[in-house]
């Protein structure tokens, strides 16, 4: 995309001489009639400023259109996004979907976009891009989240949508993710082409701006009522729902998008007592009560649980920007308020959707879906219970791809990923929050039913399955000598892999970037079974700790992911094994030197 140039160079002076002079070459490109006057006077700033840093970060390479799409810090350059980067986009995958689908009569695309600063000017540029080049466009007439946006795909029968977001990052990102025609996240060979005709994308000049507004239709409420009529379809306890659906629930969008489904889809189930956080019921792209509006983040639920405390209420729940991730807090046994990691949400949907499966009948065909950084004590539930699992790679398109195998033929349970996110449906193909917050309310209600706390049926899990600790460290690398840290440091461990973590030998390596594993008890070398590569490598360790390395995809980060197993006898040898594992994490993050 606009002819990314990068050379490695044998000298630091050299390199430093000769990036700048690229930087300010590529720049130049930028003050050409093809851009406009606003872009033109924000490149001409950067040249003009004597320091070059921020000259440099916008365009020492391309914005790189991934197998995730677009995400990074919003401004002028070849490295940020704007409506340039943007429109490259839009016009490669147009390219690629004119190609792809030359035999249909009319190719078709949803457009949908969260609350973040300059996503809907994004969202009306891409329509105009794609209907510029012959392509109908379905344009939510204001945001609404990612999982209805994969919803509308499916039910109108389109080839492919995209989604301005930057999900859970801070305000200075967006981002632009693209689908197929089954309302996933592309995956090979569509990614792949689709990226390779955004590289091809030399300049401004190559893209279509010039949109026509009869190949653009607006959708709205109708497209709300059916997402929300068809999610009322999944219930599996409507009458524990009826016996406590005055139950308080806490509830905030973080100034996103689930403000305008998550509160009706409650109500559609059939709770009666939502407590909104009314600050930030605000929609706004600068979130202006949080640092960064992650669910993942303590500091993003102080507010709900805050109105929580004042309300007596039984259960919070948060969801990201743009509606896919989920994040809980729920009372302990002496009332107070914790919050729930992803892994430990992961385990209680999944238990609670197998049990009650297997309550009323299990056909043999069932099964779900986690993937590989995620606790494998959800594989202990799924086993003991007779259903499949399947293990795939970190993102909601893989578990798509299971989905989309197996439809016909197996039943889908359900699905989700330690980073928050999880579905429960198989009408969508992405990772859904709307439908993750009426499955906490209804799981909620079944255990009230069942004379527990959701913080109690975790502690029957662990003693029933087994106590794990997880936990994520993430070690941000920021820009370009960031990047190339991150990239030192995953050869490092590749080339050197630590032999003792924690005084507990290591007995298994998988390398999921040549697809290689090694166990050190057999000394052999096997195949790893999964669809690609992928920049992750895992340790092993005698006593069944788990530790898992990759780079963020999405993030200036490298990400360590530590789990610890435990054997219990009973709910009263949980608080010892936390103690145990939180000194352990202690001792690997040592190991690790992180």
């Amino acid at each position: 995309m606009f002819a990314a140039i990068y050379t490695n160079f044998s000298t630091i002076e050299m390199e430093n001489n000769d990036l700048l002079k690229m930087v300010r070459d590529k720049a130049q490109g930028w003050l050409t009639e093809s851009y406009d006057k606003e872009t033109r006077a924000q490149v001409q700033l950067l040249l003009d400023n004597e320091d070059p840093a921020e000259l440099i970060e916008s365009f020492y390479k391309d914005l790189e259109f991934g197998t995730g799409g677009l995400r990074g810090i919003m401004g002028a350059g070849s490295n940020r996004m704007n409506i340039y980067t943007v429109g490259a986009a839009t016009q490669g995958l147009s390219n690629y979907l004119k190609k792809e689908f030359a035999g249909l009569k009319q190719i078709k695309v949803v457009i949908g976009h969260d609350c973040r600063n300059n996503s809907r000017k994004f969202a009306e540029i891409s329509a105009g891009i794609f209907s510029a080049n012959g392509i109908k466009v379905y344009l939510f007439e204001d945001l609404r989240p990612t999982p209805e946006m994969s919803f509308a795909i499916r039910r109108l029968g389109c080839q492919s949508g995209i989604i301005l977001t930057a999900s859970h990052n801070p305000k200075e990102y967006n981002g632009y993710k693209a689908y197929w025609n089954d309302g996933a996240q592309m995956i090979a060979p569509h990614d792949r082409n689709t990226i390779a005709e955004v590289n091809n994308i030399r300049n401004a000049a190559d893209i279509k701006f010039a949109g026509r507004k009869e190949l653009i239709e607006v959708l709205g409420k109708e497209m709300d009522d059916l997402y929300i009529k068809e999610l009322t379809t999944l219930t599996l306890s409507p009458e524990a729902i009826a016996r406590q659906k005055d139950m308080k629930i806490v509830y905030t969008p973080i100034h996103g998008t689930g403000v305008k489904l998550v509160p009706a889809t409650l109500k559609a189930f059939g709770f009666t007592n939502i407590i909104h956080v009314p600050e930030q019921d605000v929609v706004s792209g600068d979130f202006p009560t949080v640092v960064s509006p992650n669910p993942e983040e303590p500091a993003a639920l102080s507010m709900a649980v805050a109105k929580a405390k004042e309300t007596d209420a039984e259960l919070v729940l948060a969801t990201d920007p743009d509606g896919d991730r989920v994040g809980a807090a729920v009372k302990n046994n002496a009332s107070e308020w914790i919050l729930l990691n992803g892994n430990q949400t992961d385990l209680l949907f999944l238990y609670y959707l197998i049990t009650r499966r297997k309550e009323a009948g299990l056909k043999g065909n069932e099964y779900i879906v986690k993937t590989i950084v995620t606790t494998e004590t959800i594989r202990t539930i799924a086993e003991r219970n007779g259903v499949e699992l399947y293990d795939v790679y970190t993102g909601f398109k893989w578990i798509a791809d299971i989905i989309r195998r197996n439809e016909g033929k197996k039943q889908y349970i359900g699905g989700g990923e330690e980073s928050y996110g999880f579905l429960w449906e198989d009408f969508v193909r992405d990772k859904d929050a709307v439908s993750a917050c009426a499955l906490f309310a209804e799981m909620a209600a079944w255990a009230k039913c069942e004379g527990f706390t959701l913080f109690q049926l975790l502690q029957k899990i662990y003693a029933e399955y087994g106590y794990s600790k997880e936990l994520g460290v993430s070690v941000v690398k920021k820009g370009k000598s960031g990047a190339e840290e991150i990239e030192a440091m995953m050869k490092r461990y590749r080339d050197n892999p630590p032999t003792e973590i924690a005084s507990s030998k290591v007995t298994l390596i998988n390398d999921f970037g040549n697809l290689k594993g090694y166990c050190h008890t057999d000394k052999e070398t096997f195949t790893l079974n999964m669809p690609t590569t992928s920049n992750v490598l895992q340790l092993f360790t005698e006593d069944n700790t788990k530790i898992s390395i990759r780079p963020s995809g999405t993030e200036p980060k490298i990400k360590f992911y530590i789990e610890l197993h435990t054997r219990i006898n009973s709910i009263d040898d949980i608080p010892a094994a936390e103690a145990a594992a939180i000194e352990k994490v202690s001792r690997i993050k040592v190991s690790l030197g992180i």
